[in-house]
C-alpha cells in the first residue's frame, strides 16, 4: 500500500530555517512527482512546491521561491522541502503528495497524501 508520511514540523523563529521530511514506501519516486501543500484552517489548499523525478523539475509557488527548495533522496524514498528565511505567514499545516509522473498545481489530482505536519513560525 502507498504511504506518505511527514515529519520536522515544530515551531520556529522568524527567519529560521527547518526541513520537513515525506518518507514515502509502496511505489517508485522515478515514477511519481512529489509536492508540498499548505492548508490553513478556513483557507484554500495551496501548492508550495514539487518534483517530478521523470521530468528531472522542480516547481515552486512565488510566495516561496528563493526561500524554499524541494529535494528527492531516491534511495531512501524521502522528499524533503528545505524552508529558509521562514516568516509568521508560512505557518499552517503541510502536507505531502504524490501524482504519477508530473507535478501539479491542482490538489484535486493528486492521489496520495500525507497525514500532515504542522508549522508555526513565531515573530
Amino acid at each position: 500500500d502507498v504511504q506518505l508520511v511527514e515529519s520536522g514540523g515544530g515551531l520556529v523563529q522568524a527567519g529560521g530555517s527547518l526541513r520537513l521530511s515525506c518518507e514515502t514506501s509502496g511505489f517508485s519516486l522515478d515514477d511519481f512527482a512529489i509536492a508540498w501543500f499548505r492548508q490553513a484552517p478556513g483557507k484554500e489548499r495551496e501548492g508550495v512546491a514539487c518534483i517530478s523525478n521523470r521530468e528531472g523539475t522542480t516547481a515552486y509557488t512565488d510566495n516561496v521561491k528563493g526561500r524554499f527548495t524541494i529535494s528527492s533522496d531516491n534511495v531512501k524514498n524521502t522528499v524533503y522541502l528545505q524552508m529558509n528565511c521562514v516568516k509568521p505567514d508560512d505557518t499552517t499545516v503541510y502536507y505531502c503528495a504524490a501524482i504519477v509522473y508530473y507535478c501539479s498545481g491542482n490538489a484535486g489530482g493528486y492521489d496520495y497524501w500525507g497525514q500532515g505536519t504542522l508549522v508555526t513560525v513565531s515573530s
